[in-house]
């Protein structure tokens, strides 16, 4: 579903021009005045993004962005921080007030929406990795050793390895140079880095050049979760909003000042050994008491926290989620005819498929024999039957090939769904129970309605 954009700007024209162009990009924008209508429509409900100028009541505004990123609901609402600043000290002071990024008018759209991409990209992976930790807390699990913080490793990579302005100093930071040339080679002396900042402030003559380090640095196993950051000159608009689509978490456009470089590489070094440390926390101890070891999906005692989670989450941000329970049909045909390692492989081989259909965002879980469980977080009606109704193609629409000698099974699937009723639910434990049995009901409907097919709950 599309984001939720927050407009905070005291000029009227600015309000309906950003909301003109957002709109046309199929956001939602709620446009306010001032900070106390801001915090009125946060209460209402939470946004995805917030863009804000800093140049009316500078002090009320930073104060606001710093009570956002200090309260927990609040913390990772990502906040874009727009004015003239007339000093590089201005930007600075304004990130280190709560702000994500600052943009300096007259800022560039695509630009704009490319940064609300990566910013909005950048916040469902960190909402996902707090929620599977506050999952696992829910669980009844100690926290988490916090492990010794050792030094990052930080690689500034030039066109023939040469920085401008000199070395960078970063605190509890080893940082080494290398040539562009060598990165996207392979050929790189450094070991991978936490961060690597891509200098091409010296200019950009092809912008396929920057395009390629990226992808590559993606690409690798070894690299994909480095935090990326972007040095790149001031007439590089094209190239600047690529970059960010193409996997740099963060870019800056000379001229800027050291002090904002180190900044920004404080806060990805920081978002970067935090996602680190939640995703060796999933895929450690907790692996064997909440995963099937069957299909390697979730299973019911992870599952069942995890929705509870979501049904907290649904009452602050006033959105719906939708769950659905997924059976596979006449699935005791298969044991009885092929016998259970073709029935085990059939399970194996659906659940892939599902895995490859959903998001990172999205929760799947095999609660069951045949039996599975789909939680979409942000959704609706529509939303909800077109994924159930995707997935249920997905499934019986390319057939299955078990065995030694590939014996080929069709195979299909029923799904039921239901949506929970958002803020005005009651009791969190009687919610959720009342809104998987409404999906069990509406599976039994598929089921006596034909099977391989959809059924939404009538509540």
């Amino acid at each position: 579903m599309p984001g939720d954009i927050l407009i905070i700007d005291c000029v009227a024209t600015n309000r309906i021009i950003l909301k003109v162009k957002l709109l046309a990009a199929q956001y939602r924008v709620r446009p306010c005045s001032n900070v106390a209508e801001a915090k009125a429509a946060i209460t209402a409900s939470l946004p995805d993004l917030i863009l804000i100028d800093v140049g009316t009541d500078t002090a009320a505004v930073m104060a606001f962005c710093q009570s956002l990123k200090a309260h927990e609901d609040t913390s990772l609402i990502p906040i874009i921080a727009t004015g003239g600043f007339s000093s590089p000290q201005d930007r600075v002071a304004a990130l280190e007030a709560g702000a994500d990024d600052v943009l300096t008018k007259p800022f560039d759209d695509h630009i704009l929406q490319a940064r609300i991409r990566s910013m909005l990209r950048a916040r469902d992976a960190r909402q996902e990795l707090r929620m599977r930790e506050g999952t696992r807390t829910a669980l009844g699990f100690a926290e988490a050793c916090r492990d010794f913080t050792a030094p990052s490793r930080v690689v500034i990579a030039s066109i023939g390895g040469k920085t401008e302005g000199g070395a960078l100093k970063l605190d509890n930071c080893h940082v080494s140079g290398n040539a562009i040339e060598q990165l996207t080679t392979g050929t790189e002396r450094n070991a991978p880095a936490d961060l690597y900042i891509v200098d091409f402030r010296s200019g950009l003559l092809d912008d396929a050049v920057l395009f390629r380090l990226l992808s590559e640095l993606r690409s690798r196993s070894s690299t994909r979760h480095s935090s990326i950051l972007a040095l790149l000159p001031a007439n590089s608009r094209q190239a600047a909003a690529m970059a960010l689509d193409l996997g740099a978490n963060d870019i800056v456009t000379s001229p800027v000042a050291d002090d904002e470089i180190r900044h920004r590489c404080r806060v990805l070094l920081q978002a970067k050994h935090e996602a680190a440390a939640l995703r060796r926390t999933v895929a450690s101890g907790l692996e064997a008491a909440i995963t099937d070891p069957l299909t390697g999906l979730f299973n019911r005692r992870y599952a069942l926290p995890h929705l509870a989670r979501l049904s907290e989450q649904s009452r602050k941000t006033g959105r719906q989620f939708a769950i659905m329970a997924l059976d596979l049909d006449h699935f005791k045909g298969i044991n009885d005819t092929y016998g259970h390692k073709a029935g085990d492989e059939v399970l194996r081989q659906v659940a892939l498929r599902l895995q490859g259909n959903l998001r990172a965002v999205d929760l799947l879980a095999r609660i069951g024999g045949e039996e599975f469980l789909v939680a979409i977080p942000n959704s609706d009606v529509v939303h909800a039957r077109t994924a159930a109704e995707r997935l249920c193609k997905l499934i019986g629409d390319t057939p299955f090939f078990v065995g030694e000698d590939g014996t080929e099974l069709c195979v299909t699937m029923s799904v039921g769904v239901s949506l929970n009723g958002g803020p005005q639910a009651d009791g969190e434990e009687a919610d959720l129970e009342e809104l998987v049995n409404s999906a069990d009901v509406a599976l039994y409907a598929a089921k006596t309605g034909g099977r391989n097919k959809v059924s939404l709950s009538a509540a």
